[in-house]
């Protein structure tokens, strides 16, 4: 059975697409699972091609906030094409599925010998770089809701799937806020109908309201991307 698609990969063209996943290993991504820890050497490099990977920001006496999410648009290990091995983020993955996994050597071979993967990848650097500047001011200027829709959205265009699991603890952490914002902001969306949340268990039943309800963030998140990456 073929494996799911990774956009990135998608894109590269026939003959460097096959040699770089003769160089991967494709494998699971249990939830919960740390992928690499800020100031660490990168072993792997990851294409997800289901479930997504948070991207947090973590400072000294604070729990972090999530500051980025890498799902099958994209990767993780970006700054290998910046010839910078260190991770500059605590990686978590936040929903479950697979990747094609390559190690730090072989991939950085394979950018050197496919100019079209270091062009690829150069812009989703581009589009990784708008995401986390829109996140840190998303943090700073918007309310809960607002956010909170945002990163629902986010989370279910990386899921393809209308329900997934995430407990308001989770959601708290993410978003670095307290667990009382995040109860209010759901409980509103609920009584709105535009998703229903129980037991940890959360779908999105109006996905067009969830839109209107969210920051222009979301939006420009996406544009971002579509305009370089399609």
């Amino acid at each position: 059975m073929t494996a799911p698609e990774n956009h990135l990969i998608a894109l590269l063209p026939r003959k460097d697409r096959l040699r770089l996943l003769a160089a991967c290993k494709h494998i699971e991504l249990p939830l919960a699972e740390v992928l690499c820890d800020p100031g660490k050497p990168t072993k792997y490099v990851y294409f997800p091609t289901e479930g997504f990977i948070s991207l947090i920001s973590v400072i000294p006496g604070s729990p972090g906030v999530e500051v980025g999410m890498v799902g099958r648009e994209g990767m993780l290990g970006a700054q290998l094409a910046l010839g910078v091995v260190t991770a500059p983020l605590h990686a978590l993955v936040q929903g479950a599925g697979t990747a094609w996994r390559i190690g730090t050597r072989a991939f950085r071979a394979e950018l050197a010998a496919s100019p079209a993967l270091q062009s690829g990848l150069n812009r989703y650097l581009y589009v990784l770089m708008a995401q986390l500047a829109e996140s840190t001011a998303c943090v700073r200027f918007h309310q809960i809701g607002p956010r909170l829709a945002r990163w629902l959205l986010m989370s279910q265009d990386r899921s393809q799937a209308s329900s997934f699991h995430v407990t308001q603890e989770f959601l708290a952490y993410m978003l670095g806020v307290r667990r009382v914002g995040i109860t209010a902001a759901a409980g509103g969306f609920q009584k709105e109908g535009l998703i229903e949340y129980s037991r940890g268990e959360m779908t999105v039943l109006d996905r067009k309201g969830l839109e209107n309800a969210a920051c222009g963030c979301y939006a420009a998140d996406r544009k971002a991307y579509t305009q370089l990456l399609g």
